[in-house]
């Protein structure tokens, strides 16, 4: 019997990383939930049993139910009548199925009925999920936005909607609108309060909400009345129960099928004020919009796994000229490839999820208590890498994606055109993933400051000093020398002093960055899982390598006055 889980050995790989060990103290705050909750770890190890049970059940359902499903649901697609949305057939029995295991809100402290569970595997379970049917992940998964409604609600707000996503409701952010899609600042809702009846009511039309029927959302709506910039926009929480919004309209989109992006007409809607006014784009969206590049992260890497998987099966049983094709050198290269790729891309979203897992959970604790100097200090160390990593994880990981569903369609040749083969579906499904949540553009953004300050530099340095094996050395030297090329050309771009240049060339500087810091960490797994990583080092090392050279030999011939030939 398939198990998405099990079947994946670099997962289980993946989620007994020695910082767990440091999450799981943390997260437990030294396992006292024990003495009050039967289903409480009593240690570590019991911890990590845990996750790897939730894990199974969670590869048991996505095979038997989410993946039995998705080609229905891609075809199907949900429905908008009279102001709402129902969902796809096969949409509604993987809800079901979700819900009696119990698969909701597990992030959330147990006094809530949550599982209080690390950000890490719940993103397994997302990665899982997104294998079998991005479009479904995207509603299951929305559902960390009880993260942000957690860090920044009241205590009221906690007690009355967190149990309810425990149970079972949905959630979505209610972000983008017409005029304002990269541009959050420049949203336009408008938030009154309302004397009368003590709360407040939003107006305006948002567009382009992922699962934009749910039950809660967090809305980004201008409270301030005169401004024109993110300081006036405020984070609110609507009730669907209380009405006032209406799906004008589902969009038809390219893929993701299952997943119903709607524009909202809100009137009048009443709504309450999530955290303090004023702060909802400085400070809640952008920590919304982390979690949720880590959440596309990791549909990133599940729709990588259902490119590879599909690719391999069927360049396994295909035969050409006598033999199958996975003979043949072109095809292998592909294959091989992709994994390397996928290997890579999954270390950096768990790297990803393990910084943000310490952070987090130290966040939790001042809360409760007032943090030593040293736990301070790596809050600090931890939330800032957090930061640095998360662009990289959702932009690479995402570009990834397509990269592979691309290659996987070309492994199936003519057939991977038709539209009975899963690997059209994963080509569609795995397009937005580089647009939605922040461009790869805007990933660049991100993340460029970390290049110029040299902050991934220095990580690069550290990732030098943890020990490699023998085998692994000769690949260590090898990306010492393209951190120095990275670090050369970084240089290069900054003397110039020139801004225009800066930004042209920071995507190149990104990548380097990235596959750097990937090739570091893929040796690392291979180090301690030979059995498992071992290939995908030398392979991907030999592809970073090449990216990396392309990179700094293009940054070390532009010249300045080429940007002209660049503009219209």
């Amino acid at each position: 019997m398939a198990n998405f889980y099990t079947d994946i050995p670099e997962l289980k790989y993946h989620l007994e990383n020695p910082m767990m060990e440091r999450i799981c103290e943390l997260k437990e705050r030294g396992y006292k939930d024990k003495d009050e909750y039967d289903y409480a770890p009593q240690d570590y190890a019991d911890a990590i049993d845990s996750y790897n049970k939730v894990l199974e059940i969670t590869g048991e359902i996505t095979a038997d139910v989410i993946a039995q499903n998705a080609e229905g649901v891609d075809e199907e697609g949900p429905h908008c009548a009279n102001g709402r949305v129902e969902y796809a057939s096969g949409t509604k029995q993987n809800l079901d199925a979700m819900v009696k295991a119990g698969l909701n809100g597990m992030t959330m402290p147990r006094r809530f009925g949550g599982l209080n569970f690390p950000i890490t595997p719940y993103t397994m379970c997302a990665e899982i999920v997104a294998a079998a049917d991005a479009g479904f992940g995207n509603i299951w998964s929305l559902q960390d936005c009880i993260e942000t409604l957690y860090e920044f609600g009241n205590e009221d707000q906690h007690s009355r909607f967190i149990p309810r996503i425990r149970r079972g409701e949905t959630m979505t952010m209610d972000l983008t609108e017409p005029d304002a899609g990269s541009d959050l600042q420049s949203v336009m809702l408008k938030a009154t309060y309302d004397e009368a009846n003590q709360c407040w009511r939003l107006n305006g039309v948002k567009r382009f909400i992922t699962n934009g029927d749910a039950d809660l959302h967090l809305v980004l709506a201008r409270s301030e009345e005169g401004t024109k910039d993110g300081r006036g926009l405020s984070m609110f929480i609507y009730d669907k129960r209380d009405g006032g919004v209406n799906v004008r309209r589902i969009e038809n989109k390219l893929g993701i099928h299952g997943s119903p992006t709607c524009e909202l007409v809100y009137k009048n809607a009443r709504a309450e004020l999530c955290g303090e006014r004023k702060l909802g784009l400085i400070k809640y969206v952008m920590a919304l919009m982390n979690g949720a590049r880590l959440g596309i992260a990791a549909q990133s890497v599940g729709l990588s796994q259902a490119a590879y998987n599909e690719a391999l099966a069927y360049a396994k049983d295909r035969k050409q000229f006598g033999k199958a094709i996975i003979e043949f050198p072109a095809v292998y290269d592909m294959l091989a490839t992709i994994k390397a790729k996928l290997d890579a891309g999954r270390a950096l979203l768990y790297q990803t999820a393990r910084y943000v897992d310490i952070y987090k959970a130290l966040d939790d604790i001042a809360r409760e208590r007032k943090l030593t100097p040293e736990e301070r200090q790596e809050q600090k160390k931890y939330a800032k890498l957090a930061d640095a990593f998360t662009p990289l994880a959702k932009g690479m990981n995402s570009e990834y994606a397509n990269q592979n569903a691309y290659d996987c369609i070309q492994v199936h040749g003519g057939s991977g055109f038709m539209l009975e083969y899963a690997c059209q579906r994963i080509y569609r499904d795995a397009r937005i993933t580089s647009i939605y949540e922040g461009t790869t553009q805007l990933q660049t953004v991100a993340a460029i400051r970390y290049v110029t300050n040299g902050a991934y530099a220095a990580t690069l340095h550290e990732y030098e000093q943890v020990p490699c094996s023998a085998e692994m050395q000769p690949l260590m030297e090898r990306v010492k020398a393209m951190t120095a090329k990275f670090e050369a050309a970084t240089n290069r771009v900054k003397e110039a002093g020139d801004q225009e240049l800066h930004d042209f060339l920071a995507r190149r500087l990104y990548e380097m960055a990235a596959v750097c810091v990937m090739s570091h960490l893929i040796i690392q797994d291979a180090t301690r899982a030979p059995e498992l990583f071992t290939r995908s080092a030398t392979i991907y090392v030999n592809y970073a390598e090449a990216e990396v050279e392309k990179h700094a030999t293009f940054i070390q011939n532009f010249q300045s006055e080429e940007l002209a030939s660049y503009r219209r």
